[in-house]
């Protein structure tokens, strides 16, 4: 049959990335705790097409990720990339994998655990036989409003932020590692599970240490900056303010790609 991706486009242009996006799959990752947990992940999987050529072949996509042991480590990671390449005789492709990670969380007070999910991702470039990687996590945490406090007679607002992760790193970085050190950013961290002894001490935490937007980011940074197995990052906080109808957002990045 005629191979009608070879042939030559109207206007040949050579493009960045082709492929799939948002493709599920069964995943199992690395859990520094009980060693591996299953997640499903969507997938981003695309290679670059020179500009004499009209297509790729999509199917190759799902091929290689078929032929894949859906066990997610760096190894498996910079196989599948390789794989890729190869089947599209492509130089450079591109992976990544958006999943839930599921990190047990244990009550101040009363001890109760319940494991939360954080929306987390694990992205590479593969290109002349390496891989640059890159991972990221969003995890929710309570902020006080510092000017609130200062001039309210009854209290102060407060609200759930998100703090946004992405860092280049050498080495085997935790997911846990980057979860931990959102959460001591904020005022507070965010549970899963509170009995009311544990919700008086978290609310009590939480206005002994008010911070605006930019405190959050700058605890992040700071904390980043000092990791010594993470080379670049990039962290963002958005704040979804109880009483503006938007929300307040900062970000830092740090290190070199």
């Amino acid at each position: 049959m005629r191979d009608v991706q070879k042939g030559s486009p109207e206007f040949p242009l050579a493009i960045d990335r082709v492929g799939v996006k948002n493709l599920k799959v069964p995943l199992l990752v690395q859990d520094r705790g009980q060693g591996q947990q299953h997640t499903v992940a969507d997938v981003d999987l695309c290679v670059d097409l020179p500009g004499r050529f009209k297509g790729t072949h999509m199917s190759r996509f799902l091929e290689a990720l078929s032929c894949w042991n859906q066990v997610l480590t760096y190894d498996s990671f910079k196989e599948l990339l390789s794989d890729v390449s190869c089947r599209l005789d492509a130089q450079k492709a591109h992976l990544r994998f958006d999943f839930s990670y599921f990190y047990p969380r244990r009550a101040p007070v009363s001890g109760h655990e319940f494991s939360m999910d954080y929306k987390s991702f694990l992205s590479g470039e593969f290109s002349q036989g390496r891989i640059k990687m890159a991972q990221g996590v969003e995890v929710p945490v309570m902020t006080v409003c510092p000017c609130s406090l200062a001039i309210s007679r009854h209290g102060a607002h407060s609200q759930r932020a998100y703090v946004r992760i992405r860092c280049g790193y050498k080495g085997l970085l935790w997911l846990e590692e980057l979860i931990d050190l959102a959460m001591r950013s904020g005022s507070s961290p965010v549970y899963p599970l509170l009995k009311r002894e544990d919700e008086k001490f978290v609310t009590d935490e939480a206005f002994d240490k008010p911070t605006f937007v930019e405190d959050v980011v700058r605890y992040t940074a700071n904390r980043l900056s000092s990791h010594p197995r993470i080379l670049w990052y990039e962290a963002e906080v958005e704040s979804f303010e109880s009483i503006h109808n938007h929300s307040a957002y900062a970000m830092i990045t740090g290190g070199v790609k």
